[in-house]
């Protein structure tokens, strides 16, 4: 199908029974820009390999199970250019105390709030970050990385939404472009986010969307999914007593999204970048 003028090819990978063989097909290829979104079970976990194999690690999920999938996407490796913390949740940065363990980080992004709902685990990794010395940057709305021609924009929190007493407001939502294509990581964002992002004016149209707060009935308005347009779309989440995903969720997303993973259901999930193509590789298939 095409969509925003990029040629979508999906390949549902049929269940691996020979690891090492998916292991080849998952892992990164030298050259190709790739997006993965990582099984960490309830949770979220996003990993962007740039061109100059630049990587960037948007949060690390709940617990150790980020090794397994971090350790199959870039085998071999342990380096990664930049972390970044969307909010202060252990689904998001629990994690990162396991990453550290095994793989050198070039700097943290974080959105500046302090009050973790898992104290003692974030306390962890803020020491362990000031003992390694790995520099620690707050970015908000307006805020920017570069990496090369691709560049990765902050839209939210801004001053006043990082504030808020609904910690999934104050989630980093990124907006990444690449040569001939977008992507958009949400966090943990809801509808008050998504109606304050419709009304900035900002360009929300993206090739890829990270679904926002696991496919929560309480995000991906109908609004907002008519203004990003996914060719593709990527919900995270594991078993969990909360109905994520919501079927109301999923009804719209099948409205305005070209293809539906998820990694519940499809295991890991890699994106591959070719120009105006994107190939989807899953873990598996139902």
């Amino acid at each position: 199908m095409k969509l925003h003028n990029r040629t979508i090819i999906v390949f549902f990978a049929l269940v691996v029974l020979d690891l090492a063989v998916w292991g080849t097909i998952f892992a990164a290829r030298p050259g190709v820009p790739a997006i993965y979104f990582l099984d960490v079970g309830q949770g979220d976990s996003e990993l962007v390999v740039f061109p100059g194999n630049v990587k960037m690690i948007t949060d690390a999920g709940p617990d150790q199970k980020i090794i397994k999938s971090l350790e199959g996407a870039i085998p071999g490796e342990r380096y990664i250019d930049l972390a970044v913390v969307s909010h202060v949740q252990k689904d998001h940065f629990g994690g990162f105390n396991d990453v550290l363990k095994r793989y050198r980080i070039g700097a943290f992004i974080v959105n500046g709030r302090t009050d973790a709902e898992a104290e003692a685990e974030w306390s962890a990794l803020m020491g362990e970050i000031e003992r390694q010395n790995i520099p620690l940057i707050v970015l908000g709305a307006g805020d920017a990385v570069r990496f090369g021609e691709a560049r990765v924009d902050i839209l939210s929190p801004d001053k006043n939404w990082v504030q808020s007493g609904e910690s999934n407001d104050t989630g980093l939502v990124e907006k990444i472009t690449l040569p001939l294509l977008t992507a958009l990581f949400t966090a943990d964002a809801g509808f008050e986010i998504e109606k304050y992002l419709l009304a900035s004016g900002i360009d929300l149209r993206a090739d890829i969307l990270k679904v926002g707060h696991h496919g929560s009935k309480y995000s991906s308005s109908e609004e907002f999914l008519a203004a990003v347009r996914p060719a593709v779309a990527a919900i995270e989440v594991g078993k969990n007593t909360y109905g994520h995903p919501a079927p109301e969720t999923l009804a719209r997303l099948a409205r305005f999204a070209g293809n539906v993973f998820r990694t519940d259901r499809d295991g890991n999930i890699k994106i591959e970048i070719y120009g105006r193509k994107l190939k989807v590789l899953t873990e598996r298939s139902e």
